[in-house]
């Protein structure tokens, strides 16, 4: 059996990440999200890729 976890720490590693970092989690989150709600099924590796290079540039 897991040991029970604190939101918090799961957490952790995201706020404590690099603004870009943030904003790349946060945009594929979103776009997952919009899919899960359009029960797309969808590839969206492409999109996650051209997420990643916004953020890079």
């Amino acid at each position: 059996m897991l040991p029970e976890q604190n939101i918090d720490d799961v957490q952790e590693p995201i706020l404590n990440a690099p603004p870009e970092v943030r904003q790349i989690i946060e945009q594929v989150w979103h776009l997952e999200k919009n899919r899960l709600d359009r029960k797309s099924n969808s590839p969206i590796n492409d999109e996650i890729l051209n997420i990643v290079k916004g953020a890079v540039q």
